[in-house]
């Protein structure tokens, strides 16, 4: 749909969709429609530029390692020149020119003459050889330095284009209306279960009636450019002060009625407005989007729909981002939960949405005790944030591996085998997935196993349908669970092959001692010497 408005409709959003809406016969949502698309393809440009930086930069890599390489060679050949001339132009006539030294009295000395003067030409052939090998090394010098100058060349012009994606996509977003960017916030969110989707919906509300109140009273975000200069704000404006009375940089105030409200940029309503869509999608590592997120992935997803490239990680977004106190923290801020490893985008009334290993999908939760911020909106610090500590015990996005104990394999309202695909968590092998919870512990027990043995994890089986499950018993009765019975149909289950498949290997050894750290065990039926012996099949929590 949003394909089909584009054209028609994306002019109309990026100059103001009131005037469109009143008399234009284009309705918001179509209005927001357009410019989700438009930002998609923007932010879509961005990424293909960004990897062409990647691309071009490693190429730039090599060319300096084969110019220092070249370079290298050069004083080499030209240092045994060097040496060599000196050496002859330091020897006596007779050293040179052994020649010279013939004498006709002395017959028995020419034998001892002549070979003298074969040594010598053999050096004048040497010396003409590597004088041809500093040449050649030489041109190949230049070569390879004209080599980095096209890499360095290629880099700085891919990284201008994708600057120029980034500008025009804050110049889009500056044109948004109010309106647009409510409606943008509820497009493509999906429903949670229970107390969850209550709490976003909340949120939302808050977030659409704050945008409404600007609306009401005539005023339109400005960009974040123009918040930069406190002496000089928008006609209206006025710096937003703290508890004690000092500025806040990135924001400002305006007065409706009698009460100060904050104006937020037009590139933070932008970003806001694109995270709240997101809600309710799944959460998986180390993607970001546009199906599923990670907790760093989502944020700098987020922020590249407002012209904000942020760096992919927890941790880089923190040693890059301006940091402020969490007293002072306004809407759009990044917030870093402790332990470094997880972030999400405030929300005000302290909430912020992420996308956490803890919910499995994009949700509204509360800001913890004890994390740190950041202002994406206001210049970088010249020198990088000290690393936040890291918590051994977190894993990526928040992941906890709960202790090993009996638990009810039914959530999430599915039936044995029955589970959504959009609701499971890829591990990233094949088509093998698991609840999203197992997935990320999984994720982590995985690194450890690689630390430990140099390579990934093998697995044969993880969650498997219903219709997977009659096959199965199909073709093996004797060992196949009864389909709608079996321990893989939860998305809790794995079985696992390199080694770990065999009872007593170094690899099932490590298992045994390691695999509880992440929330997996193995159950007694399946341990060795057991009912049904199994030495590769691994559940997260005793769900047997």
């Amino acid at each position: 749909m949003s394909t089909l408005l584009l054209p028609a409709a994306a002019s109309l959003v990026l100059s103001g969709g009131n005037d469109a809406d009143q008399g234009g016969g284009v309705d918001v949502t179509s209005l927001a429609l357009a410019a989700q698309g438009t930002l998609l393809e923007r932010a879509g440009e961005y990424r293909r530029l960004e990897k062409e930086v990647a691309a071009r930069t490693a190429q730039l890599q090599e060319a300096r390692t084969a110019e220092q390489a070249a370079r290298t060679q050069v004083a080499t050949e030209r240092a045994v020149v060097g040496s060599t001339a000196a050496d002859l132009y330091t020897s006596a006539p007779v050293e040179r020119y052994p020649l010279l030294g013939l004498d006709v009295r002395d017959a028995s000395a020419t034998s001892d003459v002549l070979f003298s003067q074969a040594l010598a030409d053999q050096a004048d052939r040497a010396l003409e050889s590597a004088v041809v090998r500093a040449e050649r090394s030489a041109d190949v010098l230049e070569a390879a330095t004209g080599r980095v100058a096209a890499a360095s060349s290629a880099v700085a012009d891919v990284t201008a284009r994708a600057a120029d994606v980034l500008a025009t996509v804050r110049a889009e977003v500056d044109g948004l209306s109010t309106e647009v960017a409510a409606r943008l916030a509820a497009l493509g969110s999906i429903p949670a279960s229970g107390v969850q989707q209550e709490r976003n919906q909340q949120a939302m509300a808050r977030w659409q009636e704050y945008l409404a109140q600007l609306a009401a009273a005539g005023i339109e975000p400005p960009p974040a450019a123009e918040l930069t200069d406190l002496t000089d704000l928008p006609s209206g404006l006025s710096p937003a002060l703290d508890a004690g009375g000092q500025p806040v940089p990135g924001v400002a105030w305006a007065v409706i009625g009698n009460k100060p409200v904050t104006v937020l940029p037009a590139e933070t309503v932008a970003a806001v407005s694109a995270a709240l869509s997101q809600l309710g999608k799944p959460f998986a590592p180390a993607t970001s989007g546009p199906d599923t997120y990670d907790c760093g992935g989502f944020t700098a997803a987020s922020w590249l729909l407002a012209g904000y490239a942020v760096p992919p990680t927890p941790q880089d977004q923190w040693a890059t981002g301006a940091a402020v106190p969490l007293a002072n923290l306004h809407i759009g801020d990044l917030v870093f939960a402790p332990g470094g490893r997880d972030v999400g985008i405030y929300l005000g009334n302290g909430d912020v949405v992420s996308s956490t290993a803890s919910s499995y999908q994009v949700a509204v939760r509360s800001v913890e005790a004890g994390s740190t911020a950041t202002r994406v909106t206001v210049p970088a610090p010249a020198t990088p944030n000290a690393a936040l500590p890291l918590d051994a015990r977190i894993g990526n996005c928040g992941a906890i591996p709960p202790a090993p104990g009996t638990v009810d394999p039914s959530w999430g309202g599915f039936s044995n085998g029955r589970i959504p695909g959009d609701a499971l968590c890829a591990l990233g092998v094949h088509r093998h997935a698991l609840r999203c919870d197992a997935a990320a512990s999984y994720s982590l027990m995985d690194d450890a196993f690689q630390a430990a043995f140099g390579s990934r994890l093998c697995i044969t089986d993880s969650y498997r349908s219903y219709a997977s499950q009659v096959s199965a018993f199909a073709r093996k009765p004797a060992l196949a669970a009864v389909p709608g019975t079996s321990n893989h149909g939860w998305a809790l289950a794995v079985d696992l092959c390199g080694g770990i498949n065999v009872a007593g290997s170094p690899q099932w050894d490590w298992m045994w001692a390691n695999a509880p750290r992440f929330g997996f065990v193995q159950p007694d039926w399946a341990a060795p010497g057991g009912e049904k012996p199994e030495p590769w099949h691994w559940e997260y929590g005793y769900i047997s």
